[in-house]
């Protein structure tokens, strides 16, 4: 895409030489709110207005990129703001993962007794529904 803008630009850029060269008559120019009467040659005038064309399409480009700048300049402050908390979640996943394994190979000699830590878990839970209530265990039932 670039090469064909370049291509594009050089043959506009020998048009107006050209046109330029060709027209070389001195031209009376005036400025009407001024009053004011200038007398140049006609390649001049012809290289002077096309340079202004070409500055002032240039500022109302940027002028109307301009929202889409500061767009881009919002999403990234907010992307390094994700990166550093998706960062901090990596962190927390690994230590999450490296406590999983340690509680699985502290659990694993246990794993012969399953049958009567369940049983003792069973009636653990049991006795816990049938015991008398205390004053602090109706605090929210009031």
């Amino acid at each position: 895409m670039s090469f064909f803008r370049f291509l594009i630009g050089i043959v506009l850029i020998v048009a107006v030489a050209v046109l330029a060269v060709m027209n070389n008559e001195m031209v009376s120019i005036s400025l009407w709110p001024f009053y004011l009467d200038i007398k140049a040659a006609m390649s001049i005038v012809i290289i002077a207005l096309v340079l202004v064309g070409y500055i002032f399409g240039k500022i109302d480009s940027w002028a109307a990129y301009s929202p889409l700048r500061s767009a881009l300049r919002l999403q990234k402050r907010q992307n390094k703001k994700l990166n550093v908390e998706q960062q901090k979640l990596v962190e927390k996943v690994e230590g999450l993962k490296e406590n999983l394994e340690s509680m699985k190979s502290a659990e694993a000699p246990m794993m012969g007794n399953t049958k009567v830590s369940m049983a003792e878990r069973f009636k653990q839970k049991m006795s816990g529904l049938f015991k008398k209530k205390t004053k602090q265990d109706n605090f929210w039932c009031l």
